[in-house]
């Protein structure tokens, strides 16, 4: 089983904001702007609009959204009948996963950028002066998973996923455009199923007490001797921490017992 980290969600230049984490534990991540014909009013978190969420933490952006990774049936407005959960992909990310041979039973954690946030007199906030590290600051943390059942490539097979962003037809008018669909449960444990999205949890936090967001606790199972890509270690403390620099989406592991053994207690 290769393991695949891939970077989802509001960033410094796709949203401006972080996504929260609420006081139940349940993590937001909010998809980012685009041009697609979803809306951030499409979405809801027990009832309540993702539109009057990112209002709340002063989102300055547009109303339409990427929703993909598609994970969680039930934060969408109008429920779809044939609705299952769905990652795409597209041009060099696309490339790179053909490249390190992506297939079914791969195991892809998404992880993104979170903060902590409080729900008062009906406003949602950030928790900013608790004195705790991981209530106080940004944070990368994984927040979900889909293990691929499918590896989609066919423009007439894709156009079947008609709700899904990667199904519409200039994306589909792309050669190197791919759909992941997810096996129906996990291959190592048939009692979840094969995708969907996890509470916070801080064995789930990549980043290094004490560092900032992007700078993570130094692991062998993505140090630079265990990816699938040629990185460098960018961490101002190297020995403590690991700082993937510049724009990326997708980080392949090297298969290893140690690297599923990880991945499994992520998700379990």
């Amino acid at each position: 089983m290769k393991v695949i980290l891939s970077r989802k969600g509001f960033d410094s230049a796709n949203g401006g904001i972080v996504s929260p984490i609420l006081e139940d534990g349940t993590m937001i991540s909010f998809p980012i702007p685009s041009n697609d014909n979803s809306s951030f009013n499409d979405l809801q978190y027990k009832g309540i609009s993702y539109s009057k969420i990112l209002s709340d933490l002063h989102y300055k952006g547009g109303e339409f959204c990427h929703i993909d990774p598609d994970l969680d049936k039930e934060r969408m407005v109008k429920k779809i009948d044939e609705w299952e959960p769905i990652f795409g992909q597209i041009d060099s990310s696309a490339t790179y996963l053909k490249n390190i041979g992506i297939k079914a039973g791969d195991l892809f954690l998404f992880f993104g950028n979170f903060h902590h946030a409080s729900y008062d007199n009906g406003v949602f906030k950030y928790v900013k002066k608790s004195g705790d590290f991981y209530m106080d600051n940004d944070l990368q943390v994984i927040w979900g998973y889909l293990q691929v059942g499918k590896v989609i490539d066919n423009p007439e097979e894709q156009k079947k996923f008609w709700w899904h962003p990667h199904s519409e037809e200039f994306r589909i008018a792309n050669k190197t455009n791919l759909i992941f669909t997810a096996s129906k449960t996990l291959s190592f444990d048939s009692n979840k199923p094969g995708a969907g999205v996890l509470p916070y949890d801080k064995k789930r936090v990549l980043t290094l007490e004490n560092g900032n967001k992007a700078t993570w606790k130094n692991n062998e199972i993505y140090d630079i001797n265990h990816v699938l890509s040629k990185r460098k270690n960018s961490a101002k403390d190297p020995v403590a921490g690991i700082y993937y620099a510049g724009i990326w989406q997708e980080l392949g592991l090297m298969e290893s017992e140690a690297c599923s053994t990880w991945a499994k207690s992520i998700l379990i």
